[in-house]
């Protein structure tokens, strides 16, 4: 069993930075893959970015990329997602996801490879 919580979701204007954070317990952490989806209002979960068990291999969506960051504290069973340059279509609710086998592409860009889910934080970017 995994649970996952997220935290550091919040307002912020665009252009500022914003930084997500995903604690997971139940399972050893450098076991687990680990991702962040997100979801606007009457759109489907988008993948983000992604994070092998060893912090080797990183992934991120071409809509983020050079903006947002994802890292992982192994010794704290933490994951990150530093957002920055923050645009107004950034607003969704993000999700931290789990998987306990080594994901490799495409797979780690599906939402249904992932078994495991917190329970979302809201980011919301005024312009």
């Amino acid at each position: 069993q995994v649970q996952l919580v997220e935290s550091g979701g919040g307002l912020v204007q665009a252009g500022g930075s914003l930084r997500l954070s995903c604690a997971a317990s139940g399972r050893t952490f450098n076991s687990l893959s680990m991702a962040w989806f997100r979801q606007a209002p009457g759109k489907q979960r988008d993948f983000t970015a992604a994070i092998s068990w060893s912090g080797g291999s990183i992934q991120y969506a071409d809509s983020v990329k050079g903006r947002f960051t994802i890292s992982r504290d192994n010794a704290r069973n933490t994951v990150f997602l530093q957002m920055n340059t923050l645009k107004p279509e950034d607003t969704a609710t993000y999700y931290c996801a789990a998987a306990t086998v080594i994901l490799a592409p495409p797979g780690a860009v599906m939402s249904t490879s992932y078994p495991y889910w917190g329970q979302g934080t809201l980011v919301s970017v005024s312009s």
